[in-house]
């Protein structure tokens, strides 16, 4: 088996091999596999406290960063060499059991994107009382906004708000939910983002619910509470 070394967690033990020394670190490959790290921890750096939440269920051996790092780096991370890149459309940004919406829409008006969707509540596990997580990564400042408790699935729309100098930035938003006792997440869905100058009735309902610009660093599943965040 070769040199092997002994780590703890979760109150278990594990025993892995040693990583063997290689005479030359810097080969094509291993440089190649090296961008392709730094490309993933790069994006998901931007976004800690969202992943915690959106990759919980796979906590079981890992963290749930350490688990998106995995799952971005096989399936999200493109390119080869030098030139690396996220595939935005392939990038999870939470992944789980719960149900998805299947149908949504982000609209950036100034320094708001007003996210909606289809209710679809009674499909599969997903249920009315589900709670919105919203996130925003902006492309050319490579950092993200985002809120872990926007709204329930049942009120089809939520806003958050952006930071002031990102109007011309190109942004990339997603939209997940998280079970009500969270417990389970589900896919995020990555929407396209439309802008506007003029917001219409049908974006900004009645009963919209405006994020306030809050802080916090946990997570609680006793119920429903406005909560955003930026990293940077």
């Amino acid at each position: 088996m070769g040199p092997v070394v002994g780590f703890h967690w979760k109150s278990k033990y594990y025993i892995r091999a040693r990583a063997a020394k290689v005479s030359n670190p810097r080969t094509p490959k291993q440089q190649e596999q090296r961008g392709k790290f730094a490309t993933a921890f790069s994006f998901l750096k931007t976004m800690k406290p969202f992943i915690r939440i959106g990759y919980k269920e796979f906590t079981q051996e890992k963290s749930a960063f350490n688990a998106a790092m995995s799952y971005i780096l096989k399936r999200a991370v493109t390119g080869n060499g030098k030139e690396t890149s996220i595939d935005f459309n392939r990038a999870l940004v939470s992944m789980g059991t719960l149900m998805p919406v299947f149908e949504g829409t982000a609209t950036q008006y100034e320094d708001q994107m007003y996210f909606n969707w289809q209710d679809n509540s009674g499909m599969g596990n997903a249920e009315d009382t589900d709670i919105a997580m919203l996130l925003v990564y902006n492309k050319n400042k490579e950092t993200a906004v985002y809120n872990t408790e926007a709204a329930l699935r049942s009120g089809c729309h939520a806003v958050l708000q952006l930071p002031a100098d990102w109007q011309n930035d190109e942004l990339i938003a997603y939209l997940s939910f998280c079970s009500a006792d969270g417990s389970c997440v589900a896919n995020s869905i990555r929407l396209t983002v439309t802008m506007t100058e003029r917001m219409s009735k049908a974006t900004t309902p009645d009963n919209a619910i405006f994020i306030k610009n809050l802080i916090h660093h946990s997570f609680s599943p006793k119920g429903f509470q406005d909560r955003s965040y930026r990293s940077g």
